[in-house]
Formats: structure tokens, sequence, C-alpha cells
């Protein structure tokens, strides 16, 4: 009998071995198949962050070269304002809705390239206008690989690139860095490239600038060790206490 119930223990112990060791890449994120087609980084990296839908930018407007601020308090567009300093949001269609030229396609332009739009489409009712852009709400997601937690990391700098903004979260930790993911774009399609930050080419190519909600995902290191010993605990203590039980069962 006592034979009978050690070997029920052991083949149950050995089961959740195997089960352990079948789950133990089961914490992984955004994992990917082995031939899985990552999208190709483009041959000349952006200098400078692209507008994007959702972004919300301040909006300041001047005539004469920026001598004179044209006070825009009683537009009903501005989202919010602080000293003739307005917040628009980018539509989903890409357009900024402004005042008096009403919606303007900036999706896809850089800062400077969207002011100096804005300034043609402004010169038709003012003298030599000026505006000034910025945006308030870039941020993007890092996980920089197991022992660091993940952070919504926010981009002042209008140039941040992919290796930049790991060095705002901190690095990476015990991560891999031969198989770094940076994952854009819309989450039913998104375009996901994948870098080798372990060597120099891998760092140079990782000078692409973020844009707004990038996910910045590290292959973690797992410590298999502790992921079994995670599984198997409840199994060990059960069969401890089955020992104890026979122990005691047969010292009676």
């Amino acid at each position: 009998m006592v034979k009978k119930i050690l070997r029920s223990t052991l083949l149950l112990v050995l089961g959740g071995m195997l089960l352990a060791g079948c789950n133990w890449r089961a914490s992984w994120m955004l994992r990917t198949d082995k031939d899985y087609e990552f999208d190709v980084p483009p041959d000349t990296i952006a200098t400078a962050y692209k507008l994007s839908a959702n972004d919300i930018v301040t909006f300041r407007l001047f005539a004469n070269d920026g001598f004179k601020l044209i006070d825009l308090s009683n537009s009903a567009m501005a989202a919010s304002q602080s000293n003739n300093t307005f917040q628009f949001l980018i539509e989903q269609d890409g357009t900024l809705k402004l005042p008096i030229v009403g919606h303007v396609n900036i999706t896809g332009m850089t800062l400077r390239e969207a002011e100096l739009l804005l300034e043609k489409e402004y010169s038709d009712f003012y003298n030599k206008p000026f505006v000034m852009l910025n945006v308030v709400n870039r941020r993007v997601i890092v996980f920089p690989g197991a022992g660091g937690e993940a952070q919504v990391i926010r981009l002042t700098n209008q140039s941040t690139s992919l290796i930049e903004g790991l060095a705002m979260a901190g690095g990476i930790s015990t991560g891999k860095a031969r198989n770094v993911k940076l994952i854009r774009g819309d989450p039913n399609n998104p375009i996901v490239y994948q870098f080798d930050l372990s060597t120099i080419e891998g760092v140079n190519a990782a000078g692409m600038i973020l844009q707004a909600n990038d996910i910045i995902y590290v292959e973690p290191v797992l410590d298999v060790s502790d992921e079994l010993l995670r599984d198997l605990s409840p199994i060990l203590t059960l069969l401890t206490s089955v020992l104890i039980a026979i122990v005691s069962v047969r010292n009676f």
C-alpha cells in the first residue's frame, strides 16, 4: 500500500515537471514565431518626430514674423487655453481643426513642416504669420526585460531615438539585447521591427526616432529553475505531506 502511494506521488511529481517544462515560457509577452517576418527598417532614418492622429499639439499664432501675438481666446475650437497658447487634437482623419482656416492635414509631417504649412494657410489673413507648434502627449511603453518593470515614458525631446528611450527606462537589465522589438501603429496590424543591440551594427540601426504610442519590448532571460520551482511548489508540498503521513502511519 505504501509503495503504491509512493509510486502514485512520484508519477504526480513527474507529470508536474513535464507540464511545468512546457509552460515555463508562459509569462513571456509579445512572442513571435520563429518564421515571423519582421518589417525592415527604412534605409533613411527620420531625424525628427512625425505627427500622427491623437497627438495633442499646442498652437500659437503671431503676425509680422513673430512680432505680434494673435489673440484667439474667443475661438471655440481650442481644447484648452493658457496665455494664448491653445491645445488642439489631431483627429483620426489626420487633420487639425484650427480657427479661421478650419481642417488642415498635417499627419506625417515634422513639427517644422507643419508650422510652414500653417503659416502659408494663415498668410491670406495675417501679414507674415509665424506659427509655433509642440506635441504635449507623446509617450512610449518600454518593457526592459526580466528584472525591470515596464514603464510609460513621456517624450519631451522631439527626436528621441530607440536607444535613448531604452536608456530613459533604465536600460536593458537582464533581457536579451539581441532581441529587441519595436512595435508601432495599429494594434490590429502593427509594424514590428527587430533589433540586435548586442552589436555595434544593431546600435546604429537603433537610431530610429520613436513615435507616439510605440512599444519597446526586450525579450526576457528567464531563470528556468525559478520558473520550475514556482510551478512545482504545490506538488512538492503535496509530496511532503504524503511522506509525513506515511512515516506517521508506519511509526504508529
